[in-house]
């Protein structure tokens, strides 16, 4: 991944803006997208020279003030905010060894299983899915595997028919990425992740470019799923207090609904397959030393 992260951030929430975004007047012919360095740094009441270092790397530590600043100039939103002060390095980044951050604890787990009528599952910075329940397992029994949602979203083929509005997913998912490069910059699992994306998807890779982020807390989403058809679900994420880097999701369907009922269904289905499959391994005969325990 990039070396100069804070750089080409700013660099490309610049060329999002145009002068009259930001009240400004535009004067001349514009060589460059967007605002240029000199109007970001009146904007931010910056020294247009400090500025540049800025976007170049050759001055990486900005105080507070000036990353509010620059915040504000850029019309960054709490997520892009907080996201520009980790890569200023005026956040603590958090160092997690990958057995913590993998491991997800009984009881959260035990949680999990209470929800029978909605999908949760656990998953960490890199969109790895940690532990689902069963409706979880049963709503994404599309892809093989179900392992992350970045290369479910990105390489599995169900990815484009299951994502109703897949464009939006696509973007989500990206920025949610993008995110976790503020939290975990030289993470093994992240750079060999958007690495494989960046290789195997041109619209990974035309993404990734944009540099947007944005945490996950709730909102819509929608599928097609193959069994039960469209589904539009709302979800809630929470962190994980004690396993940072965690963060559990409940998807609920609107009580009542078309949705609620599909999703009903999906649980008999998943619940019948699940004991057709325990019963055809109980009736297969013994094998000589293998006995039954």
């Amino acid at each position: 991944m990039d070396d100069n992260r804070m750089g080409d951030f700013l660099r490309a929430c610049r060329a999002a803006l145009r002068p009259h975004d930001v009240g400004m007047p535009s004067h001349g012919t514009r060589r460059v997208a967007g605002l240029r360095r000199e109007e970001v740094a009146v904007l931010a009441g910056v020294n247009a020279d400090y500025y540049t270092r800025l976007e170049q790397g050759r001055e990486r530590n900005p105080s507070p003030q000036v990353i509010d600043a620059l915040s504000q100039a850029l019309h960054l939103d709490e997520d892009a905010r907080a996201h520009l002060y980790r890569l200023a390095g005026a956040a603590p980044a958090e160092r997690l060894s990958p057995r913590r951050t993998e491991r997800v604890s009984p009881a959260l787990r035990q949680l999990m299983d209470g929800y029978p009528n909605t999908p949760a599952f656990v998953m960490n910075r890199t969109l790895d899915l940690l532990a689902v329940n069963a409706l979880a397992q049963a709503l994404y029994s599309a892809f093989t595997p179900a392992d992350n949602l970045a290369r479910m979203t990105f390489l599995d083929p169900a990815g484009p028919t299951f994502h109703t509005v897949w464009t939006w997913a696509a973007q989500a998912i990206v920025a949610n990425l993008r995110e976790a490069t503020g939290f975990e910059p030289d993470s093994p699992r992240l750079r060999e992740l958007v690495g494989t994306l960046t290789e195997h998807s041109a619209d990974f890779a035309r993404l990734w470019q944009s540099h947007s982020v944005r945490g996950k807390t709730q909102g819509a989403k929608h599928f097609l799923h193959p069994d039960v058809g469209p589904l539009t679900l709302t979800y809630q994420a929470f962190d994980v207090r004690e396993a940072p880097g965690q963060q559990l999701v409940i998807y609920h369907a609107e009580p009542g609904s078309p949705s609620a009922h599909s999703l009903h269904l999906l649980g008999s289905l998943h619940a019948t397959r699940r004991q057709d499959r325990s019963q055809h391994t109980a009736d297969q005969p013994t094998r000589p030393g293998n006995p039954h325990r």
